[in-house]
């Protein structure tokens, strides 16, 4: 191990020295209590900034074990972390001097939610921070003092005080811990109790504002109603009381800005756990649970629809259904398959956002039209054999369409953002207003075999490292096994001309990504809270790309493969030769399956 001293000596060396003169600092060094390692070194000053990670023993950074003794807990102490860095390092950002990113100390910045991170890592031999520094440069020439007053003045300052047990508030981590083993309670006896959510009495669901994710002040805090009330004793809070959500159909109902959809999208992101302090703290939904909607355009490949729409005028086979521009209806119907592929136990949706001719036709419209003129079999008929035949529940936000209120097991109204069950008033009044009886279709569970072939995403991509075979095992080795994927690389290498290319990949926010010249459009994918999830994404597309994908393996396939090395290995999976870099986040299955749906192929 060099000792820092070296990297002084180094530095000064190279003052004022050409800018590629930086690359001689790649390594590790050993400093007081922490080694710093320099993983890659930007090209110039107004390139992207360079990659840097520092590492502290266990013994070092003095947390105790309890902290850190299984998934939930390191995850957690992970973004506590992270947290704390990232406000030790705004104090340091751009004070060091320069042109281009000169002075940039970048470190990832984390939402409301808890999520797993390359940003840092904890293993057996300790902690591992990850984050982003640009070289000064006056120009394009070295500016060495600056860079050594970030690395031995700066930098060391928000180490200590970011990840030493000594130096940190105990009592915040303690509570950060406790409440990720609360939660994971609640998770857990969600299942046990037949339920698809729980709503915390004294819950803030109220947002900031639109585009902020911090709970409002001064808002109607949530209170169950009696009928639906339950209480959990946590392992840490001890008793708290809530509204249970049982399995089944549940409609929340309401008049327009009451909390109906507040309450929906609360549900949506209690797939994740939160920070103290959030107010969505203790609102916990199942962890399958997918957010659907219809979306105008996108692309579908090979989906069995046939439970929803059925005998098309053009005579397309809706058992294997295609197509580059979805209808709203269609791309509903897709949704709701590919979500009953991805493992989903819940649904969540929200008239407003759904196709109208997919959801509901009331009595009047199939007294027109008949049902055999009718391709749709619309989802108020289906949602009751969703649950009973393939135990999948729906929580429906609905706001025009009374019909609904006759398939519900739960009616939930939202009042000025307090909850009401008023299911047994309303089952009295739907036997004054019976449902016309319609002849459903059989209720069929999908049959789709959906085998991915790579599109021409570019004619003119560069090799994987210069198109040799060992780096791409040595690059990947970690999590490619070419004998447990049946030969796969192989295979691509026969469909590619024996080609290895290299897909390049561009992330647009938390909205999608490019891969190689296709667009991913990822927009409507609502459950999706960061940016660093959808780059992660990318990754994982671009890796199939490169080495699954081979015209013989299904989507399901290739999406369970990569979950399942994901599970076992973490996001070192983004692990690109020596390093793992910084900025990805851990994204659900769910999400890992949705957007390889939305990939354009042949």
């Amino acid at each position: 191990m060099t000792h820092s001293s070296e990297l002084q000596n180094l530095l000064r060396s190279i003052h004022r020295k050409s800018y590629p003169a930086y690359k001689s600092l790649k390594g590790c060094y050993q400093f007081d209590r922490y080694v710093l390692s320099i993983d890659h070194v930007q090209g110039d000053p107004f390139a992207s900034p360079s990659h840097i990670s520092v590492r502290i023993s266990h013994k070092d950074a003095g947390f105790p074990p309890a902290y850190y003794k299984d998934k939930i807990t390191k995850i957690t102490l992970c973004d506590y972390l992270t947290r704390q860095f990232e406000q030790q390092v705004n104090r340091y950002t751009f004070r060091a001097k320069g042109s281009g990113k000169s002075g940039l100390i970048s470190v990832t910045r984390c939402g409301q939610e808890v999520l797993e991170r390359t940003a840092c890592e904890i293993t057996e031999k300790g902690i591992t921070a990850r984050f982003f520094i640009g070289f000064p440069a006056n120009g394009r020439t070295i500016n060495a003092p600056e860079l050594e007053k970030i690395l031995f003045d700066f930098l060391p300052v928000c180490v200590q005080k970011a990840f030493f047990y000594r130096n940190i508030n105990a009592g915040n981590l303690e509570q950060a811990i406790f409440l990720a083993e609360d939660q994971e309670f609640i998770r857990k006896e969600l299942a046990s109790r037949s339920l698809t959510a729980f709503v915390a009495d004294g819950a803030v669901l109220p947002r900031e504002s639109g585009i902020s994710t911090r709970p409002m002040k001064d808002s109607v805090p949530f209170l169950s109603p009696e009928t639906l009330r339950i209480s959990l004793n946590l392992p840490h809070k001890g008793n708290i009381t809530g509204m249970g959500i049982p399995c089944g159909i549940t409609l929340i109902v309401g008049g327009g800005y009451h909390g109906k959809s507040t309450l929906l999208n609360a549900l949506e992101l209690g797939v994740y756990n939160h920070i103290p302090g959030d107010g969505r703290e203790y609102v916990i939904t199942d962890e399958t649970a997918l957010k659907l909607r219809s979306e105008d355009g996108r692309f579908i490949k090979d989906v069995d629809i046939s439970l929803f729409i059925n005998d098309l005028p053009n005579k397309k086979d809706t058992r294997r259904f295609s197509t580059e521009d979805a209808s709203g209806s269609t791309s509903q119907a897709a949704g709701i398959i590919e979500g009953m592929e991805a493992g989903s136990r819940v649904f969540l949706l929200d008239e407003d956002t759904s196709a109208t001719n997919f959801m509901v036709r009331d009595a009047f419209m199939q007294k027109v039209i008949r049902r055999e003129k009718e391709p749709i079999t619309p989802f108020l008929e289906r949602a009751g054999d969703l649950y009973q035949k393939a135990g999948i529940s729906t929580i429906l936000v609905a706001g025009s369409s009374g019909a609904f209120f006759h398939i519900a097991d739960t009616i939930i109204q939202m009042d000025n953002y307090k909850p009401v069950d008023i299911t047994a008033a309303t089952k009295e009044l739907c036997r004054e207003y019976p449902l016309i009886s319609s002849d459903t279709p059989d209720f069929r569970l999908p049959q789709s075999r959906r085998i991915m072939s790579m599109p021409a995403l570019s004619k003119h991509e560069s090799k994987f490292h210069g198109g040799n075979h060992s780096d791409m095992h040595k690059a990947y080795g970690r999590l490619a096994d070419p004998v447990e994927m049946g030969n796969n690389k192989e295979n691509a290498d026969k469909e590619r001309g024996g080609r290895q290319e290299r897909l390049k990949t561009k992330v647009h926010g938390k909205d999608g990504f490019s891969l190689g010249k296709q667009e991913i459009d990822l927009r409507y994918i609502e459950q999706l809270t960061d940016s660093e999830q959808t780059a992660a994404l990318s990754l994982l597309l671009k890796y199939a790309a490169e080495h699954l994908i081979d015209g013989k393996r299904t989507l399901p396939d290739i999406v369970h493969y990569l979950d399942s090395q994901l599970q076992k290995n973490g996001l070192s999976f983004f692990a690109d030769g020596s390093y793992i870099p910084c900025g990805y986040a851990m994204p659900r299955s769910q999400e890992i399956f949705s957007c390889f749906n939305r990939f354009r192929r042949p």
